[in-house]
């Protein structure tokens, strides 16, 4: 006797939104946007057209805007260390966190900083904006100066920037080199940034003789 086919279990509310968030991720970080259709978000999720819209009935731009913010939400969260700690060592768990999320929700992470998408609006532009901001502002809260500087504030922003630009090559070049390693080399170009910096500007200067003595 053949075994019995398992239940069909009807998904709420929110697994079957989340589900059609990981679907559109997955085809947003494939092909450009203005090239996924609904009827694309539905065949992959595995649902009818009328259904995605029931979720998101403002169409496609809709549907994008909350996949990006989906993964936004969660990459925002990588950084939320507690200050335990030598500072470059909370960096280097918190940058663990991230590239975590880098290799298991590599289309999602993909799709969330591809640019230059006919719809691109000003509110995509913000969510993507908006977590390089979160970033920045923990790091820099990490590093415990009450009132940054702008050279000081450029350089954890450039450094986010090169953060986001070898995820993205890792996983152009086959998520090598490994990701220990990939977290140990951006740690240490946090320092060396930082060290540059402290050449021109005294602030930073002081804080890479906090570091050094903090070990």
């Amino acid at each position: 006797m053949p075994p019995a086919a398992p239940a069909y279990r009807r998904l709420n509310v929110e697994e079957r939104r989340s589900q059609l968030l990981e679907a559109s991720l997955t085809l947003f970080a494939h092909r450009a946007p203005e090239e996924v259709s609904l009827d694309d978000v539905a065949e992959a999720a595995g649902v009818s057209r009328p259904l995605v819209y029931r979720y998101f009935p403002g169409g496609k731009q809709q549907l994008y805007e909350a996949a990006l913010r989906s993964a936004a939400d969660e990459l925002q969260q990588c950084f939320d260390e507690p200050r335990e700690g030598p500072l470059l060592r909370r960096l280097a768990r918190a940058l663990d966190r991230y590239l975590g999320f880098v290799d298991q929700h590599d289309a999602g992470f993909s799709a969330l900083l591809q640019g230059g998408s006919v719809v691109e609006t000003s509110r995509t532009t913000a969510i993507v904006d908006g977590v390089r901001r979160a970033a920045a502002l923990h790091i820099l809260s990490h590093l415990g100066v009450a009132d940054p500087g702008p050279r000081l504030r450029m350089t954890v922003r450039m450094w986010i920037t090169a953060v986001e630009a070898a995820s993205l090559i890792w996983l152009d070049e086959g998520k090598e080199p490994p990701l220990d390693e990939l977290r140990d080399w951006l740690v240490e170009q946090f320092g060396a940034v930082l060290a540059v910096t402290a050449r021109r500007d005294p602030q930073t200067a002081a804080l890479v003789q906090g570091l050094a003595a903090d070990g």
